[in-house]
Protein backbone atom coordinates (compact mmCIF):
# COMPACT_ATOMS: atom_id res chain seq x y z
CA UNK A 1 0.00 0.00 0.00
CA UNK A 2 1.14 3.49 -0.81
CA UNK A 3 -0.06 7.01 -1.39
CA UNK A 4 0.50 6.38 -5.10
CA UNK A 5 -2.07 3.58 -5.12
CA UNK A 6 -4.59 5.93 -3.49
CA UNK A 7 -3.77 8.69 -5.99
CA UNK A 8 -4.09 6.24 -8.89
CA UNK A 9 -7.57 5.19 -7.74
CA UNK A 10 -8.71 8.78 -7.34
CA UNK A 11 -7.25 9.65 -10.75
CA UNK A 12 -9.05 6.72 -12.36
CA UNK A 13 -12.33 7.88 -10.82
CA UNK A 14 -11.78 11.46 -12.03
CA UNK A 15 -10.83 10.21 -15.50
CA UNK A 16 -14.05 8.18 -15.76
CA UNK A 17 -16.12 11.18 -14.68
CA UNK A 18 -14.27 13.41 -17.16
CA UNK A 19 -15.15 10.92 -19.89
CA UNK A 20 -18.80 11.15 -18.82
CA UNK A 21 -18.58 14.95 -18.70
CA UNK A 22 -17.29 15.10 -22.28
CA UNK A 23 -19.91 12.70 -23.70
CA UNK A 24 -22.83 14.85 -24.84
CA UNK A 25 -24.92 11.84 -25.87
CA UNK A 26 -24.74 10.31 -22.39
CA UNK A 27 -25.52 13.65 -20.74
CA UNK A 28 -28.50 14.24 -23.05
CA UNK A 29 -29.84 10.79 -22.18
CA UNK A 30 -29.46 11.63 -18.48
CA UNK A 31 -31.36 14.88 -19.02
CA UNK A 32 -34.09 12.98 -20.88
CA UNK A 33 -34.36 10.36 -18.10
CA UNK A 34 -34.61 13.15 -15.49
CA UNK A 35 -37.49 14.60 -17.53
CA UNK A 36 -39.20 11.22 -17.63
CA UNK A 37 -38.72 10.82 -13.86
CA UNK A 38 -40.16 14.30 -13.26
CA UNK A 39 -43.20 13.68 -15.46
CA UNK A 40 -43.72 10.26 -13.84
CA UNK A 41 -43.88 11.83 -10.39
CA UNK A 42 -45.88 14.88 -11.51
CA UNK A 43 -48.56 12.59 -12.97
CA UNK A 44 -49.01 10.80 -9.64
CA UNK A 45 -46.97 7.70 -10.50
CA UNK A 46 -43.95 6.21 -8.78
CA UNK A 47 -40.33 5.35 -9.41
CA UNK A 48 -39.23 1.81 -8.54
CA UNK A 49 -35.55 0.87 -8.29
CA UNK A 50 -33.77 -2.48 -8.08
CA UNK A 51 -30.32 -4.02 -8.20
CA UNK A 52 -28.08 -6.52 -6.41
CA UNK A 53 -25.27 -5.96 -3.91
CA UNK A 54 -23.88 -2.44 -4.23
CA UNK A 55 -26.59 -1.70 -6.77
CA UNK A 56 -29.21 -2.70 -4.18
CA UNK A 57 -27.67 -0.15 -1.83
CA UNK A 58 -27.75 2.45 -4.61
CA UNK A 59 -31.45 1.65 -5.18
CA UNK A 60 -32.18 2.30 -1.52
CA UNK A 61 -30.01 5.42 -1.47
CA UNK A 62 -31.81 7.05 -4.41
CA UNK A 63 -35.28 6.06 -3.21
CA UNK A 64 -34.42 7.69 0.12
CA UNK A 65 -33.25 10.89 -1.62
CA UNK A 66 -36.61 11.11 -3.42
CA UNK A 67 -38.84 10.12 -0.49
CA UNK A 68 -36.96 12.40 1.91
CA UNK A 69 -35.11 15.19 0.19
CA UNK A 70 -31.96 15.64 -1.79
CA UNK A 71 -30.88 19.27 -1.50
CA UNK A 72 -34.05 21.25 -0.86
CA UNK A 73 -37.22 21.12 1.16
CA UNK A 74 -40.15 19.92 -0.92
CA UNK A 75 -42.99 17.42 -0.86
CA UNK A 76 -42.06 13.75 -0.64
CA UNK A 77 -41.77 11.97 -3.97
CA UNK A 78 -43.10 8.47 -4.66
CA UNK A 79 -40.11 6.13 -4.89
CA UNK A 80 -39.52 2.61 -3.67
CA UNK A 81 -36.48 0.35 -3.63
CA UNK A 82 -37.59 -3.20 -4.41
CA UNK A 83 -34.55 -4.42 -2.49
CA UNK A 84 -35.77 -3.69 1.05
CA UNK A 85 -38.67 -5.99 1.94
CA UNK A 86 -36.87 -9.04 3.31
CA UNK A 87 -40.10 -11.00 3.76
CA UNK A 88 -41.07 -10.48 0.11
CA UNK A 89 -37.53 -11.13 -1.13
CA UNK A 90 -37.11 -14.36 0.83
CA UNK A 91 -40.62 -15.66 0.14
CA UNK A 92 -40.35 -14.97 -3.59
CA UNK A 93 -36.82 -16.35 -3.72
CA UNK A 94 -37.90 -19.50 -1.90
CA UNK A 95 -41.16 -20.07 -3.79
CA UNK A 96 -40.28 -18.85 -7.29
CA UNK A 97 -36.49 -18.48 -7.45
CA UNK A 98 -34.09 -15.59 -7.06
CA UNK A 99 -34.59 -14.53 -10.68
CA UNK A 100 -38.11 -13.38 -9.78
CA UNK A 101 -37.48 -11.40 -6.57
CA UNK A 102 -37.97 -8.07 -8.37
CA UNK A 103 -40.33 -9.06 -11.19
CA UNK A 104 -42.99 -10.35 -8.78
CA UNK A 105 -42.86 -7.01 -6.95
CA UNK A 106 -43.14 -5.08 -10.22
CA UNK A 107 -46.08 -7.30 -11.15
CA UNK A 108 -47.85 -6.58 -7.86
CA UNK A 109 -46.87 -2.97 -7.19
CA UNK A 110 -46.25 -1.49 -10.64
CA UNK A 111 -48.87 0.44 -12.56
CA UNK A 112 -48.87 1.76 -16.13
CA UNK A 113 -47.14 5.14 -16.10
CA UNK A 114 -44.64 4.19 -13.40
CA UNK A 115 -40.87 4.13 -14.00
CA UNK A 116 -38.48 1.27 -13.18
CA UNK A 117 -34.77 1.97 -12.81
CA UNK A 118 -32.77 -1.27 -12.96
CA UNK A 119 -29.15 -1.08 -11.82
CA UNK A 120 -26.53 -3.64 -12.86
CA UNK A 121 -22.86 -2.99 -13.57
CA UNK A 122 -22.78 -5.89 -16.05
CA UNK A 123 -26.22 -5.24 -17.50
CA UNK A 124 -26.93 -8.96 -17.13
CA UNK A 125 -28.43 -9.44 -13.66
CA UNK A 126 -31.16 -11.97 -14.40
CA UNK A 127 -33.53 -10.71 -11.72
CA UNK A 128 -33.21 -7.11 -12.94
CA UNK A 129 -33.64 -8.15 -16.59
CA UNK A 130 -36.78 -10.08 -15.67
CA UNK A 131 -38.16 -7.10 -13.71
CA UNK A 132 -37.63 -4.89 -16.76
CA UNK A 133 -39.45 -7.37 -18.98
CA UNK A 134 -42.44 -7.46 -16.63
CA UNK A 135 -42.39 -3.66 -16.40
CA UNK A 136 -42.52 -3.27 -20.16
CA UNK A 137 -45.42 -5.73 -20.39
CA UNK A 138 -47.28 -3.51 -17.90
CA UNK A 139 -46.53 -0.25 -19.81
CA UNK A 140 -44.00 0.84 -17.21
CA UNK A 141 -41.05 2.73 -18.69
CA UNK A 142 -37.61 1.32 -17.93
CA UNK A 143 -34.13 2.73 -17.39
CA UNK A 144 -31.05 0.51 -17.44
CA UNK A 145 -28.22 1.90 -15.31
CA UNK A 146 -25.23 -0.12 -16.52
CA UNK A 147 -21.57 0.07 -17.50
CA UNK A 148 -19.85 -0.23 -20.84
CA UNK A 149 -19.32 -3.97 -20.38
CA UNK A 150 -20.15 -5.70 -23.69
CA UNK A 151 -23.14 -7.99 -24.09
CA UNK A 152 -25.40 -6.59 -21.41
CA UNK A 153 -28.97 -7.87 -21.86
CA UNK A 154 -30.53 -4.82 -20.18
CA UNK A 155 -29.26 -2.45 -22.87
CA UNK A 156 -31.29 -4.32 -25.47
CA UNK A 157 -34.62 -4.12 -23.64
CA UNK A 158 -34.63 -0.84 -21.70
CA UNK A 159 -36.42 2.26 -22.92
CA UNK A 160 -33.46 4.35 -21.76
CA UNK A 161 -29.85 3.34 -21.11
CA UNK A 162 -27.56 5.28 -18.78
CA UNK A 163 -24.18 3.62 -19.25
CA UNK A 164 -21.21 4.62 -17.14
CA UNK A 165 -18.16 4.98 -19.43
CA UNK A 166 -16.13 2.17 -17.85
CA UNK A 167 -15.83 -1.58 -17.59
CA UNK A 168 -14.43 -1.43 -14.04
CA UNK A 169 -17.11 -2.23 -11.46
CA UNK A 170 -16.00 0.38 -8.91
CA UNK A 171 -15.80 3.16 -11.53
CA UNK A 172 -19.23 2.15 -12.90
CA UNK A 173 -20.77 2.31 -9.43
CA UNK A 174 -19.19 5.71 -8.78
CA UNK A 175 -20.69 7.05 -12.01
CA UNK A 176 -24.06 5.49 -11.23
CA UNK A 177 -24.35 7.37 -7.96
CA UNK A 178 -23.21 10.60 -9.65
CA UNK A 179 -25.81 10.19 -12.41
CA UNK A 180 -28.55 9.39 -9.91
CA UNK A 181 -27.60 12.39 -7.75
CA UNK A 182 -27.87 14.55 -10.87
CA UNK A 183 -31.29 13.01 -11.59
CA UNK A 184 -32.43 13.81 -8.03
CA UNK A 185 -31.16 17.37 -8.37
CA UNK A 186 -32.95 17.90 -11.69
CA UNK A 187 -36.19 16.34 -10.43
CA UNK A 188 -36.14 18.59 -7.38
CA UNK A 189 -35.55 21.66 -9.52
CA UNK A 190 -38.42 20.67 -11.79
CA UNK A 191 -40.75 20.22 -8.82
CA UNK A 192 -40.01 23.67 -7.37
Amino acid sequence: MSLDSIRNTISASIETKNTLLADTDRLETLLEVAGVASSTLASGHKIMLCGNGGSAADSQHIAAELIGRFERERASMAAIALTTDTSALTAIGNDYGYDQVFSRQVEGLGQPGDLLIGISTSGNSANVVRAMQVAQAKDIRTVALVGDKPGGAMQGIADYVLAAPSTNTARIQECHILMMHILCQLVELESA
